[in-house]
């Protein structure tokens, strides 16, 4: 069967389009089998088919991706805010050490020199 077009189909049949045209039988014959097989060839079928395969791939790449960027986001907030705590606690520890800090003494017996 000729490759997708009538103008393949009347050049293998090496007639003019104008006799091709009057073949109302053959034409008909043409539409059908489009109808049932498609207008691709099986190459274009296969081709159409990995090219479909490859969008949902990376869709479905695209969406992880985002997932990822999100759950990074929402780390480095975290991180951010852990790193902002910390440096209060360090600062409230350093003045509270500077001014109430006072020296213990064990108890218990002592010792007679």
């Amino acid at each position: 069967m000729p490759q997708r077009t009538k103008e393949n189909l009347y050049k293998e049949a090496q007639v003019s389009r104008a006799t091709m045209n009057r073949a109302h039988a053959i034409l008909a014959e043409w539409d059908a089998h489009l109808a049932a097989h498609g207008k691709a060839t099986p190459g274009e079928a296969k081709r159409d088919a990995a090219i479909a395969d490859l969008k949902k791939r990376l869709t479905k790449k695209t969406q992880e991706c985002t997932l990822l960027e999100n759950k990074l986001k929402a780390a480095h907030t975290a991180i951010a805010a852990l790193f902002h705590d910390n440096e209060a606690l360090r600062q409230q520890l350093n003045k509270d050490t500077a001014s109430t800090v006072t020296p213990i003494r064990l108890r218990g017996p002592r010792q007679r020199p």
